[in-house]
């Protein structure tokens, strides 16, 4: 028979729970009031990791260039990329200022007008006529269409005015935490040992370095394959945008980016670019080399995506895939890159669980045969 506990054995023991519950309360209101003061900062140090992790390959490279110098290579390099994101976006928000101010000019000078529709639109199946009644009363009275929509126009514009202020503040915050990442690149060697260090303390030592190692590796591949493709088709179908001289070119352009960036299909763009240039250029061979063209264009995606996306990383693609997307669609642009990382170690993780099992112990007469 064992001893039953005493009074004072049990006074200490509970004395001990409740300083263990102190504790444990305590711990968790600074770190209630630390994430509260940082919580203002993390989108930016969430970029500024997601572009340090990106570029540091580029600084690694460089480093015999410029007998590392890290500090310098670092700063060489968030230069370098100003002038590659500022360029294209002073280009881009100039193509858009002269499509606005040129769309407000023609609308104060009265001189739009939007040609009849053919009578073959009439033909179309199911919504043919609808079609061409909506057209042709465009066509004769476009004032009174447009006080028709007036409250869905309004609404449309308070939208876009919302997005591109959000663009903005988004632009603000990216070049920001592109100079913080120049700072942590210069730091690369330490970061990435402090890297280790929290993932072998979370899952252990023999895991750390290959956790690390993999968010690493899939912050790369979703970078290269959604961002890197979806810049790759603005490129593509905005060089036949421009050379057709589709009206709006810049803007169109810019939509094919986000869409790129938000795992949409392009042709969400280019099919109606395509319909808008054939029923007002008409059929002849150059509308017919710009349709096939910006058609292929808009399907670049699906060639380039298994190539890039999961290049380099140990998992399937198809988890990165519903990771990026997924992450998109609950976190944003950030949650495109966090989705991604979170399921691959997620998907790692379990598969090293299943495969870690005992070896089961096989009865003698088993063993005998």
């Amino acid at each position: 028979m064992l001893p039953m506990p005493t009074t004072r054995t049990q006074e200490a023991q509970s004395r001990d729970l409740l300083d263990v519950l102190i504790r444990a309360a305590l711990i968790a209101v600074l770190a209630i009031f630390c994430f509260r003061i940082f919580a203002p900062f993390l989108n930016l140090m969430v970029w500024a990791v997601i572009l340090a992790v990106t570029l540091y390959p580029l600084q690694v490279r460089l480093r015999h260039t410029f007998a590392h110098k890290d500090g310098l290579i670092a700063t060489l390099i968030i230069l370098v990329a100003f002038g590659v994101i500022l360029a294209p976006t002073y280009l881009m928000g100039v193509a858009v200022a002269d499509s606005i101010s040129h769309a407000i000019s023609i609308a104060k000078s009265g001189s739009f007008h939007i040609p009849p529709p053919a009578d073959s639109i009439a033909s179309w199946p199911l919504v043919g006529q609808r079609v061409h009644d909506f057209w042709l009363q465009a066509s004769t009275d476009l004032v009174g269409v447009m006080q028709r929509f007036a409250p869905q126009l309004k609404a449309a514009g308070l939208a876009v005015l919302g997005t591109v202020t959000g663009l903005g503040a988004a632009l603000l915050v990216f070049f920001v935490s592109l100079i913080v990442a120049g700072i942590l690149m210069a730091y690369g060697e330490n970061g990435h040992r402090s890297a280790v260090s929290i993932a072998s303390r979370i899952s252990g030592p023999e895991n750390g370095p290959q956790i690390a190692d993999l968010c690493t590796a899939t912050i790369r591949a979703v970078a290269q394959g959604v961002v890197g493709i979806a810049f790759i088709q603005m490129l593509l179908i905005g060089i036949g945008f421009i050379v057709m001289g589709v009206p709006g070119a810049g803007l169109l352009a810019l939509a094919v980016l986000l869409i790129g960036i938000m795992q949409l299909p392009a042709t969400l763009i280019t099919v109606p670019v395509i319909i808008f240039v054939i029923v007002t250029e008409g059929v002849s061979t150059a509308t017919i080399v710009f349709s096939i063209y910006e058609f292929v264009a808009g399907l670049a995606d699906n060639v380039l995506k298994p190539l890039l996306l999961g290049r380099g990383v140990a998992v399937p693609m198809p988890v990165v895939l519903i990771g990026a997307l997924g992450g998109m669609v609950s976190g944003g642009v950030i949650g495109l890159f966090i989705g991604p990382v979170m399921l691959a170690v997620g998907y790692q993780l379990f598969w090293r669980w299943v495969r870690d099992q005992p070896q089961t112990v096989r009865p003698p007469e088993e063993q005998q045969a």
